[in-house]
């Protein structure tokens, strides 16, 4: 029904955003990564997905195509609804989630918010072969070319267990990322940056 909503980002809570468009203001459920990717009084372009149920309407709202492509892959899987899904992709970026299926990666994907191990074989057994090979981002040790992203998920994981928010989290790391940092130099730039905030 609603392939996008731009508009001024109103509200910013940790579940959801509301965007308003037009005089309306559209409650959006949205992934961590998402939240952290807007502002409020700022303008944003954001990808959505209606979910229709008999007693509700809800509207799922991304800031990429390719979360939103994950999303709709995540909630293709038997059992898997809106909410695993949106916990799924905070978890972890789309580009990470599809090299943990593409490589059976059991472990790591069973560590997601609703995902244990059953949930996280059936995850791969039914979308392997639906994953863009071309846009995962594998560990190092598989695929040398991207360690500072697995640094970045790192480092906000761990800004996160120290009790700070999603959002406030990849926003530190966001700023405080550069080539060549270990994810421990990271985490203490980051660390350093919120405490001036």
């Amino acid at each position: 029904m609603f392939n996008y909503i731009k508009g001024i980002i109103e509200e910013i809570n940790m579940t959801y955003i509301v965007i308003e468009n037009n005089n309306i203001g559209y409650e959006i459920n949205a992934s961590s990564n998402t939240i952290a990717d807007v502002r409020v009084g700022k303008e944003a372009k954001i990808y959505t997905k209606l979910i229709v149920r008999e007693d509700d309407l809800t509207i799922c709202g991304f800031s990429t195509k390719e979360e939103l492509k994950m999303f709709e892959l995540l909630t293709s899987v038997s059992k898997i609804g809106p909410k695993v899904g949106l916990a799924i992709l905070s978890f972890s970026t789309p580009a990470k989630l599809g090299a943990f299926i593409l490589s059976d990666d059991i472990a790591n994907l069973s560590k997601a918010p609703g995902v244990g191990k059953k949930t996280a074989e059936r995850i791969i057994l039914e979308l392997k072969d639906k994953i863009d090979k071309d846009s995962v981002a594998f560990e190092p040790t598989l695929f040398s070319e991207k360690p500072i992203l697995v640094s970045q998920d790192e480092a906000v994981e761990a800004l996160i267990a120290l009790g700070y928010s999603p959002m406030e989290s990849k926003e530190a790391v966001q700023n405080c990322k550069k080539d060549g940092l270990n994810t421990e130099d990271i985490i203490k730039k980051s660390l350093a940056y919120l405490m001036t905030k």
